[in-house]
């Protein structure tokens, strides 16, 4: 293949205009005042989930920024999320700090392991990127599980985080105010995600994704800005680990397996590739979908779940992207009408 026929060669990632990649103001500010208000409402259980769908979307919105930003395909998010979490649990009950600087630290300690993964994996594109992170994914869990590390880690029977109390004294319970303190951490990470991307490192992510050798030409350092992607992605990926471990209050090298790589991954895709607010809604399938599977039938609960995300693909390839389109098209012509 001549370098003239490379340089129109169809992207592995389609291509998301910036403006398409966020939702209006307007839209903004009614979901931030749903997700204030709503956890008044709800049991404490209901508050525990949808903390979990926050932190869990910050990883599949880590996962998008690699993926659907730079066009860089990876399996092995889950290890960066060990990662982070480790180094938030080993802090606070080790060391006795303060749960909210664990997670900077997470975070910093995450973009040096994300940027130096990305070096070697340089060499690497499209499935075989995937195959290489998919590697990392595997391995991490028995590395967590070695001799060497076990006196930090608690070895395969893990440690056990203490849940933070609401600071100042306010009368709060415990997973109201964890709520809260994940949907601030969200809502700056999305902001500051949101502004990477319509910044000049975001217009070379993109170019990057879009075709590598025409991005070349143009300039962009593709080296630097690939292993920084990859850095950035590892780096929210260890804050939303952090913010897992400070939650479920415990970590264990077998709740990082590679089914977690995969779920963040199907995230990605049901949310809409490169489509950040999809994050969270890809987050909640993955915590719902597979309640609701297992409701329809307990003994075959992953065949249930396996045909209800074809469905999915099926019916919105392009994921809560797609559907949100069409709503917002709907609602253009109503307008139109009335």
């Amino acid at each position: 293949m001549s370098a003239a026929e490379e340089v129109v060669e169809t992207p592995a990632v389609e291509a998301v205009p910036k403006r398409a990649m966020t939702l209006g103001l307007g839209t903004s500010l009614v979901v931030l005042a749903a997700l204030i208000i709503a956890p008044m409402f709800v049991k404490n259980f209901i508050i525990f989930q949808m903390t979990q769908i926050l932190y869990l979307g910050l990883a599949v919105l880590a996962l998008n920024i690699l993926t659907g930003g730079s066009g860089q395909f990876s399996l092995g998010q889950s290890a960066f999320y060990a990662v982070g979490a480790y180094t938030s649990a080993i802090l606070m009950e080790y060391s006795g700090m303060n749960y909210a600087l664990t997670l900077p630290i997470a975070g910093v300690i995450c973009f040096a392991f994300g940027f130096v993964f990305g070096q070697p994996a340089l060499r690497l594109s499209g499935v075989y990127l995937a195959l290489a992170t998919f590697a990392l994914a595997v391995a991490m869990p028995q590395l967590l599980k070695l001799g060497f590390f076990e006196h930090w880690t608690g070895g395969v029977q893990g440690l056990v985080v203490t849940k933070p109390d609401a600071p100042f004294g306010m009368k709060m319970g415990q997973d109201m105010w964890l709520y809260y303190f994940t949907l601030a951490i969200t809502i700056g990470i999305y902001l500051a995600s949101v502004n990477l991307l319509k910044s000049r490192s975001g217009r070379a992510f993109m170019a990057i994704r879009d075709n590598e050798i025409a991005a070349s030409a143009m300039g962009i350092n593709v080296a630097l800005y690939k292993t920084l992607a990859f850095g950035v992605s590892a780096g929210i990926t260890g804050v939303a680990g952090g913010l897992g471990a400070i939650a479920v209050q415990f970590v264990a090298p077998d709740s990082f397996t590679v089914n977690l790589a995969i779920q963040l991954f199907l995230g990605m895709v049901v949310g809409g590739v490169g489509w950040l607010p999809g994050s969270i809604i890809g987050a909640a399938f993955i915590i719902f979908v597979p309640n609701i599977a297992e409701g329809i039938s307990k003994g075959l609960s992953g065949a249930v779940f396996g045909v209800l995300l074809f469905l999915v693909i099926f019916l919105v390839p392009h994921g809560a992207r797609q559907v949100a389109m069409m709503a917002q098209h709907l609602l253009g012509k109503l307008m139109k009408k009335n």
